[in-house]
């Protein structure tokens, strides 16, 4: 006898659960009736991700250029010239042998007193101090004499701008009372003009690399007294310096090779570096932002 076949039964799904799902899929249709995918547009996303990144970028940049102008106020002599040929031979692709590097001694670089901040006001005190007890007769004497020659200062200062050169000038100012400084820069300043101040006594300079450079070749500016050269390492907006804005700082290396290398090695002309911040505005810096 043939068993009978009981057909089998799914248990149904309690109403009150679908119900529930229906309710729901209704209230996500009406919230996005196109069915549009949610979540990030990957494209905004990357963009998004980009735009940090570049942030990070340019934060690590400021810092590194912040570290450069810190260590510049605080190491010592050997050390700063270590940073100063590192960036030579790295801004003109040489290396220099070990022979070469020898051959330029630590006495080649002026270091400025540290309890002292390096800003406008107190640069003539920095300038002073290097010249010591010749300040006054090298500095401020208006007349021409003996062994001066015309248009040749005992101070150049360097910067990355007009504006800034400027600025140090007028940090200067006790010391321009009788002898005129010369402004060696191409804003607002004709040559024939700068040629003409550079005819008579010229204590003290201020300019920028590629208008230096102009009026030495033209023999216009003479080096024969050139004792102090100052390479302002003031930091712009952008947080770049006078050997790190590209163009400026190919000038530099130009007008550095043609007339100052060799006086360097000579020990006819020493350098410093001027315009980073002391130990003193740091802690006031580090304690403001706590």
């Amino acid at each position: 006898m043939a068993s009978k076949l009981h057909k089998s039964t799914k248990p149904k799904r309690p109403s009150s659960l679908h119900a529930t799902n229906k309710k729901k899929l209704k209230k996500r249709n009406l919230a996005n009736p196109n069915l549009i995918p949610l979540g990030k547009n990957p494209i905004i996303a990357d963009f998004e991700n980009k735009a940090k990144e570049e942030l990070r970028k340019k934060k690590k940049k400021g810092k590194e250029a912040e570290h450069d102008a810190l260590l510049l106020s605080t190491l010592p002599a050997a050390q700063q010239l270590r940073f100063f040929l590192d960036r030579y031979q790295s801004a003109n692709g040489i290396k220099l042998s070990p022979l070469e590097l020898e051959a330029f001694k630590d006495t080649s670089v002026v270091e400025l007193p540290q309890d002292v901040a390096q800003d406008v006001d107190n640069f003539s005190d920095h300038i002073k101090t290097a010249f010591g007890d010749s300040w006054r007769e090298a500095l401020c004497e208006g007349n021409l004499s003996d062994g001066i020659d015309a248009g040749s200062p005992a101070v150049l200062v360097i910067s990355a701008s007009a504006l800034r050169s400027l600025e140090l000038l007028r940090g200067l100012k006790k010391f321009t009372k009788e002898c005129r400084p010369a402004k060696l820069f191409a804003k607002h300043m004709k040559v024939e003009d700068q040629v003409s101040i550079l005819k008579g006594r010229v204590n003290i300079a201020s300019g920028t690399p590629s208008r230096i450079k102009k009026l030495i070749d033209m023999d216009a500016m003479l080096l024969s007294r050139l004792t102090l050269v100052v390479l302002d390492m003031h930091r712009d907006a952008k947080g770049y310096t006078l050997l790190t804005l590209k163009q400026i700082r190919d000038e530099f290396w130009d007008l550095y090779k043609s007339h100052f290398h060799q006086r360097l090695l000579q020990g006819d002309t020493r350098f410093c570096f001027y315009g980073s911040r002391s130990g003193t505005e740091i802690e006031k810096g580090e304690g403001n932002e706590s």
